[in-house]
């Protein structure tokens, strides 16, 4: 059995934190010692490392409630449902890098468009282009070949 203190150090996550998963119903602190000190167990402790990881891959409280679902009643529950909460995590980082490389490709192309030469910046394309609310357009281009 495990005192609080020793399961954050165990599971590598803060006190504060495993209150919180507690406040939200996803731990328990069934068992205490007499000082009223709360007790975990090695399940306890397993339960931690599956939240905390499934926290790492950015899934929301709700989605790693439905994943313990399963995983405490494998009896009523198929792999299939375990898959429908990946697959649409999934879907939400394909959007997320899509639109990452969006921004991406808009930077270089207002670091493509600047000469970055130390001239005053009264007709920088960079700043024209963000005043504007438009990407830099060859025209906007101040290099100097």
């Amino acid at each position: 059995m495990y005192r609080i203190g020793q399961l954050a150090t165990l599971a590598n996550v803060s006190v504060d934190t495993i209150r919180f998963y507690e406040k939200k119903q996803m731990m328990a602190h069934e068992i205490r010692t007499e000082g009223g000190f709360r007790l975990y167990s090695d399940s306890d402790l397993q339960r931690l490392k599956f939240i905390r990881f499934g926290r790492q891959l950015g899934f929301g409280l709700d989605s790693i409630r439905d994943l313990l679902s399963i995983r405490v009643d494998p009896a009523h529950h198929t792999c299939e449902e375990s898959k429908a909460i990946v697959e649409a995590r999934l879907s939400e980082v394909n959007r997320m890098i899509g639109e990452l490389q969006n921004v991406q490709r808009s930077l270089q192309r207002l670091s493509d468009a600047c000469c970055g030469e130390a001239h005053t910046s009264h007709c920088c394309s960079i700043l024209e282009a963000l005043e504007q609310g438009t990407e830099p357009q060859p025209e906007y281009s101040h290099r100097r070949d």
